[in-house]
């Protein structure tokens, strides 16, 4: 893995007074490439935590794979619900477009894991660029219904001492995804028929991959039922199922060829057509 240009803390907008920042990752040796591909990466924490900060392992891999890559923060639950964090994500794509940086504005997709796999969903729906999402979360009123018996609770994890892929690697955990879910809609239930991704997809939805573990913390059952919903309305996706608890990045090496391999493809679709 090569060291590429960084830079920190650029701002790319403001919402409820704060200051919104990115980080721009990039080849120094592509910094004038109008005809790179751009990749917005986007963090995850169960929409209630994280920073872009996690991302440098991911960021770089992309940089090295010829993508220029834009990591932004996004407003956090349950002080900010849906949606903000998809808005902030989406202004930060509307952002890096309207910026000087040097790639093809129409060959640009999305990259997230957990949280961050949830709202680059999002963004596909909103924007019809390809999404790459590891272990996103996106029935969220199904979960919510169907472990009902449940307690939410938050972890026993000490979340700031971990590493981001050390994070959730123990399976299934009902009480601690029933209380990330209803963070991020301030524990408001009537709020999570507007924040389930499953139910809005569309025809214009963006290509995407997902990946996801058998036996992890987002139920497997979840991101085969986005597949279904993206089929019924004619939208290509792939689902890499791995034989492991691993969560988001903790799977990264898995998961890593196949995402590439996924977007090479997606983005190329999109590039101008080259001459016969």
């Amino acid at each position: 893995m090569s060291q590429p240009d960084i830079r920190l803390d650029v701002p790319y907008g403001t919402a409820a007074s704060a200051t919104l920042l990115l980080d721009v990752y990039q080849s120094p040796q592509s910094t004038q490439d109008s005809g790179r591909p751009a990749i917005v990466l986007v963090h995850g924490g169960g929409w209630f935590r994280g920073d872009k900060a996690k991302e440098t392992t991911l960021a770089s891999l992309l940089v090295d794979a010829g993508y220029l890559v834009f990591v932004p923060n996004y407003r956090l639950a349950p002080d900010h619900v849906f949606p903000a964090g998809r808005d902030d994500v989406l202004s930060a794509a509307h952002w890096a477009k309207d910026s000087e940086y040097a790639f093809d504005r129409d060959r640009m997709a999305f990259v997230g894991g957990s949280a961050g796999g949830n709202l680059v969903v999002e963004a596909a729906i909103a924007t019809g660029c390809p999404a790459v999402s590891w272990s996103g979360i996106f029935d969220l009123e199904g979960i919510i219904r169907s472990t009902d018996a449940t307690a939410a609770a938050p972890t026993a994890q000490d979340l700031d001492a971990m590493r981001s892929a050390d994070i959730n690697q123990t399976g299934r955990d009902d009480a601690f995804l029933r209380w990330v879910i209803l963070q991020e809609v301030g524990g408001d239930r009537l709020r999570l028929p507007d924040a389930t991704t499953t139910t809005r997809v569309t025809a214009s939805t963006g290509p995407v991959y997902l990946a996801n573990s058998l036996a992890e913390f987002v139920p497997v059952t979840d991101p085969a039922a986005l597949q279904h919903a993206l089929a019924a309305v004619g939208v290509a996706s792939t689902l890499q199922l791995i034989p492991s608890t691993r969560h988001a990045e903790g799977y990264l090496a898995d998961a890593l060829p196949g995402s590439l391999a996924f977007l090479a493809e997606a983005l190329d679709l999109r590039a101008p057509s080259a001459p016969a």
